[in-house]
């Protein structure tokens, strides 16, 4: 049974380059299909809203293919952030070359066993 959507915490979107560079240097997952970094917020309150980036090097591709990468990443997060993010934390999303090689239940599976294994650290 999935959760209300009502009491599922609000996402917002990381947009500076400060706001990446800070989830760096906290805690990272790597997968097959991505990595996911994550850091709590200083001095706000747990119940605060949980933020999300999403990043694609040159590695992957040409600018059409990281900006498959990105969408594909955009939309497993909005599956599965709210339900297994922890409220007070960023989160960067980082494709890699199976991002866009690998079936979508695979990049699933690998975005929430990331999240799940941050979010009990």
């Amino acid at each position: 049974m999935l959760p209300d959507p009502l009491l599922l915490p609000e996402v917002r979107r990381l947009r500076r380059r400060r706001e990446f560079l800070f989830v760096r240097d906290g805690l990272a997952e790597r997968r097959r299909t991505l990595v996911v970094q994550a850091r709590a917020r200083v001095g706000e309150d747990p119940g605060s809203h949980i933020g999300e980036g999403f990043t694609a090097t040159k590695k992957i591709g040409g600018a059409v293919e990281r900006n498959r990468a990105k969408r594909r990443l955009r939309e497993a997060a909005r599956q599965l952030l709210a339900r297994f993010g922890r409220p007070g934390w960023d989160y960067v999303f980082i494709a890699r070359e199976g991002t866009l090689t690998h079936g979508w239940a695979r990049l699933l599976d690998d975005m929430e066993s990331a999240l799940i294994s941050l979010a009990r650290t």
